[in-house]
């Protein structure tokens, strides 16, 4: 990817010290991996010293929780928003839902790939924490399929598995998606929310 597309925490926090770290690591993460970065790296990736980064952090292990914890919650912010946006329809709500999702992987895709290959790096209570925010994103797609079927608006006959595909699907966008290219992030999500609404078997029969 290219590296024109920096990580849209930095630009909020200009010369906050921590803001600036945890930009640079994110930089370095999303390249070099976790394990292959140090805080050597790190520190000059942020154009500072070793020993004024230990102002802010401890350690990597540290910076990466504070990290991977800030990511999910701005994913789950941005879906929340989302849902307020939406109609009260299970079909609404889930185009809504969805489009959030894509956008956020569309977007931020820096912060969205690192998210993904990092969980593994997390050690004990940052692992707990980061699983415990993904557990809860996962529940929103998971309970407005459920209510779908419930309410007989969506008939897929597997909801857990159709909730766990539209929610991968939407995270494999970070993967693939290039800005500029020739499809727009919300010419996307308008896409993803038609095939959303496929696989739990809308009965509209197409987007919202």
């Amino acid at each position: 990817m290219s590296e024109a597309r920096k990580p849209s925490r930095a630009k909020g926090r200009h010369t906050d010290g921590k803001g600036i770290i945890e930009a640079a690591a994110l930089r370095a993460f999303y390249r070099r991996g976790y394990h292959g970065t140090s805080i050597r790296d790190i520190a000059a990736e942020a154009d500072m010293t070793a020993a004024s980064l230990y102002h802010h952090f401890t350690n990597k292990q540290e910076i990466l929780c504070v990290l991977m914890t800030q990511i999910m919650q701005e994913a789950l912010s941005a879906t929340r928003a989302g849902l307020l946006r939406a109609g009260s329809s299970p079909a609404e709500q889930l185009s809504g839902l969805v489009s959030a999702w894509v956008t956020f992987h569309a977007k931020r895709q820096i912060e969205a790939r690192v998210g993904l290959s990092e969980l593994n790096s997390l050690e004990d209570h940052g692992r707990r924490l980061v699983v415990a925010l993904r557990d809860e994103q996962e529940s929103m797609f998971r309970d407005i399929v459920l209510r779908g079927v419930e309410v007989g608006d969506f008939r897929t006959t597997h909801p857990l598995e159709a909730a766990r595909a539209i929610l991968n699907m939407g995270t494999a966008v970070a993967t693939w998606f290039r800005a500029g290219g020739a499809i727009s992030a919300s010419e996307l999500a308008e896409t993803y929310v038609d095939l959303a609404l496929a696989t739990v078997q809308d009965k509209g029969g197409g987007a919202v």
